[in-house]
């Protein structure tokens, strides 16, 4: 009985969140993580010209450097679910950054297609691995009271790193390198190692957990289909219109307003979650703003896809705005609801159904639109899917497990 105990204690202290003076650097730590969770995918779209020019890719395999990551969202939630409940959150965040930073760097040694897609592969399965770990680590690390600003810190780190990879990797980062895309990828990637060590600074949560703990996804608990279901509709929307709407303006005859309208598209969400860090206390864990937010994407798409010129683009970057709240809202649910030991679980569940829509559905888009000639329809299947999930949102129970 006497031997139970001290493991017992040592993983209650390994678990209590840090005192106040020490919330600081473990935000810096959150948001650095958070932005690597999109720095390295969304790099690639600004970059896929030269790769596609200099490697001859066709535009399918050109779209992949996008989208397989996309993919391995989904395939590699449960990997880091099974980490977590071996090595623990802090663990298998930072050997997820190691993977993600050696599949982003292998990109730009690349020589030839086929390792070039590779690369692309095991960078996705490091970023899968991130997602759950994120979240699992939020009760370790902060206070019941301040997860949810935990979550809409890290979450923001993410949107700015979309907007930081897709915005400044042209104008600012591949002149200073020669114009070289190789030269590119690897300094957006080699600093992710100094945020990995530096997961190690907190004193809290060092150990691996004292017993292992389920890690597949429990299916029947409604929330890991249902939230993943719902996240798969702001994750959609997001990545869809990043991949179409270049096909969309130029069908518009308006492809000059390109740089504009995804300039404004991605900084949409870094004003989404900057709003978030106001109100993620009063928004996080209740039904209504999430189902507000995911009526006014929805309405936003459609005015997107119906209006031309500046209203559309308009319409497109207040639907990114809304879908950017409705990711927060949806990712910082599952360590209000379960226990610590299981929110890695659970979050993992649902990024596998989130993220196997989000690559689903603007498939299955770009498929309709192929077969009709007309690139909008891609958009109404991905609208269609919205409107179909509706009222799992209505009917979700936001109350926490015993």
């Amino acid at each position: 009985m006497k031997t139970n105990s001290i493991p017992a204690a040592a993983e209650h202290s390994s678990t209590l969140p840090p005192p106040a003076v020490t919330l600081l650097p473990v935000a810096v730590l959150l948001w650095l993580a958070g932005a690597y969770l999109r720095i390295p995918i969304l790099v690639a779209p600004p970059l896929a010209p030269y790769i596609a020019d200099e490697l001859a890719l066709s535009q399918t395999l050109t779209g992949a450097l996008t989208t397989l990551p996309i993919l391995m969202l989904a395939i590699g939630a449960m990997p880091g679910s099974l980490a977590i409940s071996r090595i623990g959150p802090r663990n298998t965040l930072a050997l997820a950054i190691l993977i993600m930073t050696i599949g982003s760097a292998a990109r730009g040694m690349a020589p030839d297609t086929t390792l070039l897609m590779v690369a692309g592969a095991v960078m996705g399965l490091g970023i899968a691995m991130m997602q759950p770990a994120l979240p699992a680590l939020l009760p370790r690390w902060l206070a019941p009271h301040h997860m949810a600003m935990g979550a809409a810190i890290y979450m923001n780190g993410m949107l700015m790193g979309e907007f930081i990879g897709a915005g400044i990797t042209l104008p600012v980062v591949m002149p200073l390198l020669g114009e070289s895309w190789r030269a590119t990828l690897i300094a957006w990637s080699l600093p992710a190692l100094l945020v990995a060590a530096a997961l190690f600074l907190p004193k809290r949560d060092l150990a691996r957990p004292t017993r292992k703990v389920a890690w597949l996804p429990d299916w029947n608990n409604p929330l890991t289909l249902r939230i993943g279901l719902l996240l798969g509709v702001s994750s959609s929307l997001f990545f869809g219109f990043n991949a179409y709407m270049s096909n969309l303006l130029e069908q518009r005859g308006e492809l000059d307003q390109l740089t504009d309208a995804l300039f404004w598209f991605n900084f949409a969400q870094v004003v989404a979650s900057l709003l978030m860090l106001k109100m993620a206390r009063f928004w996080v864990g209740r039904k209504s703003p999430l189902i507000i937010m995911l009526i006014l994407s929805l309405l936003g798409a459609v005015g997107a896809v119906l209006m031309p010129g500046l209203s559309g683009i308009i319409s497109a970057t207040f639907m990114s705005f809304t879908a950017g709240l409705l990711l927060i809202l949806m990712v910082a649910v599952p360590p209000l609801l379960v226990s610590a030991a299981e929110t890695g679980r659970l979050s993992a569940g649902n990024f596998l159904v989130g993220y196997t829509i989000a690559f689903i559905v603007p498939m299955i888009g770009g498929l309709v639109s192929d077969a009709s000639g007309d690139i909008r329809h891609a958009f109404w299947v991905m609208i269609a899917y919205g409107v179909l999930v509706l009222p799992i949102a209505f009917n979700l129970k936001l109350e926490r497990s015993s």
